[in-house]
């Protein structure tokens, strides 16, 4: 992730600010421009400083969720990437507010990694069957229904509100062994979901998955059963997680997410200029360099060679702190291929080549769950 200055002041900005604290100005992000602007009022539209350009608000910054713009003679209420959400929670509970701009707040985040790949985004209205939308669903009450389960089905990415409760998502870490379970975490891999859809499922790049991560043919919910009951042994030598080993989807999807997670990382070590050059022994050294646009990486090789070391750095402060490894996985030679594979596809559908899509097919009748 970028960090922003302020266009009048020069104040230090983050991606989710909404007014500058040092000159108060306002704040909104420009989707198409990838960059956050400091606005001043001009009527009913907003100028940015460096343009001049009129802008509107996303209506959910009327709800503190949201500061995204919208071109001032737009049609559209929602922004980039609100008008994506199918369904959002009651707000008038103020846990569920709190809880939804939380939520807001990774997706945004997502998107800004999807926007930066220039992966294609249709809404529900562009395609009815198969656009991507999401439901943010609190839980009914005990007696009315079952809990609501975080997960994918045909371009609809369903989240439980409440995991945006730190306390319940760090039970349910516990409950079900992981090692890390975040809000961002659960959208990048549903997402991951969501385009093995729309860009292997259909496509000629099916046959070269399969030799990657299996045969996703195999029958889905009796692979998650056994993988509740006792996980695959020796898991770790082929898959970046736990639950990767459970079904080739949810390999892919773990991929996916772990693909995201280290691109924007580095993009961020990269800005903040966050080098390592450790030297352990007398001839051996760990360093890395960020000095290249992780989002258009010339190979994975690039990508690990720089990840690694900054993982070594960040888990090794992590621990002087008393802390959990902030990154807590081993990335083995299957891992880092798999990764290659994710990082090729964006490539190949950023610069409209590679793989052709086939006749589309029905999308499987399971849901996929994390």
């Amino acid at each position: 992730m970028k960090i922003f200055l302020c266009q009048f002041c020069e104040q230090l900005l983050f991606f989710e600010n909404t007014h500058c604290e040092r000159c108060r100005h306002r704040l909104g992000f420009i989707p198409g421009q990838l960059r956050l602007a400091a606005l001043e009022a001009d009527g009913e539209v907003w100028r940015s400083e460096r343009d001049k350009a009129a802008w509107r608000f996303c209506t959910n910054a009327a709800h503190d969720a949201c500061n995204w713009l919208i071109e001032a003679e737009s049609g559209e209420a929602f922004c980039a990437a609100c008008r994506h959400n199918r369904t959002i929670p009651d707000l008038g509970a103020s846990e569920n507010l709190a809880r939804w701009r939380a939520i807001e707040g990774a997706k945004h985040r997502l998107f800004y990694s999807l926007l930066r790949f220039r992966l294609p985004l249709q809404t529900r209205q562009q395609d009815p069957e198969n656009g991507l939308a999401f439901d943010f669903l609190a839980d009914p009450p005990p007696q009315q229904g079952t809990s609501v389960t975080t997960g994918h089905r045909q371009g609809l990415i369903t989240v439980a509100l409440n995991e945006a409760d730190g306390a319940v998502r760090e039970q349910r870490r516990l409950q079900m062994g992981e090692t890390y379970r975040t809000l961002l975490g659960h959208f990048r891999h549903e997402i991951g979901h969501y385009f093995w859809d729309r860009l292997v499922r259909d496509s000629d790049r099916l046959e070269s998955f399969r030799a990657l991560f299996g045969d996703e043919r195999a029958d889905y919910a009796s692979a998650l059963k056994a993988y509740y009951e006792a996980p695959e042994p020796g898991w770790r030598e082929r898959f970046i997680s736990a639950y990767a080993s459970s079904h080739p989807w949810e390999d892919f999807a773990e991929t996916w997410a772990h693909y995201l997670h280290i691109v924007d990382a580095l993009e961020t070590a990269a800005v903040i200029g966050i080098n390592v050059n450790a030297q352990i022994g007398r001839h051996q050294a760990i360093r890395a360099s960020i000095d290249f646009d992780p989002y258009r990486a010339r190979s994975v090789e690039q990508l690990i060679g720089a990840w690694l070391p900054l993982t070594f750095a960040i888990n090794s402060m992590n621990r002087s702190l008393g802390q959990p490894d902030l990154y807590p996985f081993v990335l083995t030679s299957p891992a880092v291929a798999k990764l290659g594979f994710i990082r090729t596809l964006i490539e190949e559908t950023r610069n409209g080549t590679g793989a052709n899509p086939s006749a589309a097919k029905p999308a499987p009748a399971q849901d996929r769950v994390e």
